[in-house]
C-alpha cells in the first residue's frame, strides 16, 4: 500500500502552536478528530468539531489524566493494518475503527526541568500516553502518519493537498524516523535527569540525544562530511549563539571558537581577546580595554593570528572592530557589539561573526565527549579556576604582586593549549606560547623563538621573554625544561609540582635565583 487516505485523526499536544489552523484544514476535508483534554477544549472553542476521546473509547479519563489514551480502541484503530482480513475482522467484532493520522507531542518535559521545578512536578511531566501512541503510529507507518512537531503541519497539509487527502508511503517512513528520534531524544532526557538526581555522573548506560543544527560542507579536510549538533544547553557558547553575518561556519570554524570563546571566559574582572589558530591560542592577552586588550594578544604571534579565531570577553565596540578588520580573521565570537563595530564589520561580508548574549562562568560542571573506536570517552570539564590563594611557593625567593597576577595570568591561559606546554606572559599578556610537542623543553624554545619573532617584528632589541613568567601545564621531570624558561628570560615560574624530582627543578630554580610555585593541578588538554 503505497499511498492511505486520512479519514480519522487523532490529536493530543502538549505544544498547541499552529493546532487550531491545521485542525480546520483537516476538518475542512471531511477527516473526523479525535482528541484529549486541553487539546480537545482549545479546538471546541474554536469551532472545530471534534470528539473527546472519552466519549469515543466509552472510558472516561482518569488518575489526573494519567490514563485517557491508553485504550484497545484507541491502540487498536492506530495499531490495526489494513491488508489483514484477520486484523479488520477483530477491529470489526470489537468496534475499532481505524485511525489514520496522529498528531501528538509530549508533555513540556525538557521545559520543566529548565525551569527548576522540584522532584514531583518532574516527574508528572513524564508522558506515558503520548510515546506510546507516537511508538504505534510509527510502527504502522505503512497506514498511519504520525506527526510529532508543529513544523511538520505545512508539508502534511500539502501532502495531502499533492494526494488528494492521502499521504504516500515515503512521507509516512519520514514522519516515522523523525518520531523514533523524538521518543529516543525524549526518553535520553529523562534517562539524563534521573541519573543526576541519583548523584550518578557515569551511569550504567549512556544515552546521548542531539538535533541537528547544520550540516557542514565537510568535515577536518575536504574528504571528510560533518555535521553540527546541538543539545539542551543553557551554556553560552556556539551552540546558542546568533550568527549576525558572514559565510557558513565550517567544522574547523566550530571548533576554533569554541576554544577560542572558552579560553576568554576565564577572565571575567577586566576586558580580554584569545586569538587562536588551530585549536591553539596564539596570543591571549588582558587590558584596560578591548582594543589594548586585542593589540597586545595580536603583538604575541601577528603570523600566526593571520586567518585566526578572534574571541572577546566584552560586548565588541568600533575601535576594536576597526582593528580587527586590519588583517583577515575567519570568525569574531563576543557576547555581544555596538552599532559601530556592526556597521563596520558588516563591510566585510564573509567574515563571520557570532555573538552569544553573555558569558559562560568557567567554573561551570559539565562533560566532555570524545568518540574512540567502538566506544566513547567521558570526563568532567576541566573547570577549576585559579587564585591567588592557591599557588604555593616552593622557592626562598617570593615571587612579586607583578609577578603573581602574571603566573596565574599564565597558567590559565595554558589551560587552553594542547600540552605539552609552555606558556610566557609579562603584564597580562602572552609573549610566548609553545604548544603541542612531545618534550616540555621543545616547548619552551619554541615558545622562546615566537617570542624573539615577535620582538623583531616589533622593532625590539629586546627579547619579549626578558623579565617575564612562564607557566608549564605538567609538572617538570627534569630541571632541563626549567632551564631552558630560565633561560629565555623567565624570573618566575608555575607548575604544578608533583615529580619525582621536584628537589632537583627546585635546587636549579633556587640556583638561578627565580621564583618558582606549584599548584597542584595539572592541566593536560589533549
Amino acid at each position: 500500500m503505497t499511498t492511505a487516505k486520512i479519514t480519522r485523526a487523532l490529536i493530543s499536544v502538549s505544544d498547541k502552536t499552529g493546532l487550531v489552523e491545521l485542525a480546520k484544514k483537516l476538518a475542512g476535508q471531511g477527516v473526523e478528530i479525535l482528541s484529549t483534554g486541553g487539546s480537545a477544549e482549545k479546538l471546541r472553542q474554536a469551532g472545530v468539531p471534534v470528539v473527546e476521546v472519552g466519549d469515543y473509547t466509552g472510558f472516561p479519563e482518569m488518575m489526573d489524566g494519567r490514563v485517557k489514551t491508553l485504550h484497545p480502541r484507541v491502540h487498536g484503530g492506530i495499531l490495526q493494518r489494513r491488508d489483514l482480513a484477520d486484523h479488520q475482522a477483530q477491529a470489526k467484532q470489537h468496534g475499532i475503527p481505524p485511525i489514520d493520522l496522529v498528531i501528538v507531542n509530549l508533555y513540556p518535559f525538557r521545559a520543566t526541568v529548565a525551569k527548576g521545578a522540584d522532584f514531583d512536578t518532574c516527574i508528572e511531566n513524564i508522558d506515558i500516553g503520548g510515546p506510546a501512541m507516537v511508538r504505534s503510529a510509527a510502527k504502522n507507518h505503512a497506514f498511519v502518519a504520525i506527526v510529532t512537531d508543529p513544523a511538520q503541519y505545512e508539508p502534511l497539509l500539502d501532502e495531502m493537498k499533492a494526494n488528494d487527502g492521502a499521504t504516500t508511503l515515503a512521507f509516512r517512513k519520514k514522519l516515522a524516523a523523525a518520531a523514533y528520534a523524538h521518543t529516543a531524544s525524549y526518553d535520553a532526557a529523562i534517562s539524563g535527569w534521573f541519573a543526576k538526581q541519583l548523584g550518578e555522573d557515569y551511569p550504567e548506560t549512556l544515552t546521548i540525544a542531539a538535533t541537528l543544527r547544520q550540516r557542514l560542507r565537510y568535515g577536518e579536510n575536504p574528504h571528510q562530511s560533518a555535521a553540527f549538533y546541538v543539545q539542551d544547553s543553557q551554556r553560552p557558547g556556539i551552540a546558542n549563539a546568533i550568527q549576525a553575518q558572514g559565510k557558513e561556519l565550517s567544522y574547523n570554524n566550530l571548533n576554533d571558537t569554541e576554544a577560542a570563546f572558552e579560553t576568554v571566559s576565564e577572565f571575567t574582572d577586566t576586558p580580554a581577546i584569545a586569538i587562536i589558530k588551530h585549536a591553539n591560542p596564539c596570543g591571549v592577552a588582558v587590558g584596560p580595554d578591548l582594543l589594548t586588550a586585542y593589540q597586545r594578544a595580536l603583538a604575541c604571534d601577528s603570523t600566526s593570528a593571520f586567518g585566526g579565531i578572534i574571541a572577546c570577553n566584552r560586548p565588541l565596540d568600533g575601535a576594536t572592530a576597526s582593528a580587527i578588520t586590519q588583517i583577515f580573521s575567519e570568525v569574531i565570537i563576543a557576547p555581544d557589539m555596538d552599532d559601530e563595530a556592526r556597521d563596520i564589520l558588516s563591510k566585510k561580508k564573509n567574515l563571520r561573526v557570532l555573538l552569544t548574549r553573555s558569558m559562560p562562568n568557567p567554573s561551570d560542571a559539565g562533560m566532555i565527549v570524545k568518540s574512540v573506536s567502538g566506544g566513547f570517552l567521558l570526563q568532567s570539564r576541566d573547570n577549576i579556576v585559579l587564585n591567588d590563594a592557591a599557588p604555593k611557593c616552593v622557592t626562598k625567593r617570593q615571587p612579586t604582586e607583578r609577578e603573581m597576577r602574571d603566573l596565574i595570568f599564565a597558567f590559565t591561559v595554558g589551560k587552553h593549549v594542547k600540552s605539552n606546554t609552555i606558556v610566557y606572559a609579562k603584564d597580562g599578556a602572552t609573549v610566548g606560547i609553545g604548544a603541542g610537542q612531545m618534550s616540555r623543553v621543545d616547548s619552551a624554545r619554541i615558545a622562546a623563538r615566537k617570542a624573539q619573532d615577535a620582538a623583531e617584528a616589533l622593532g625590539l632589541k629586546e627579547p619579549l621573554t626578558k623579565g617575564c613568567v612562564a607557566a608549564s601545564d605538567a609538572f617538570f621531570p627534569f630541571a632541563d625544561g626549567l632551564l631552558s624558561t630560565i633561560e629565555a628570560g623567565a624570573t618566575a615560574v608555575i607548575q604544578p609540582g608533583g615529580s619525582l624530582r621536584d628537589a632537583e627543578v627546585i635546587e636549579a630554580a633556587e640556583k638561578a635565583g627565580i621564583a618558582m610555585v606549584f599548584t597542584g593541578i595539572r592541566h593536560f588538554y589533549h
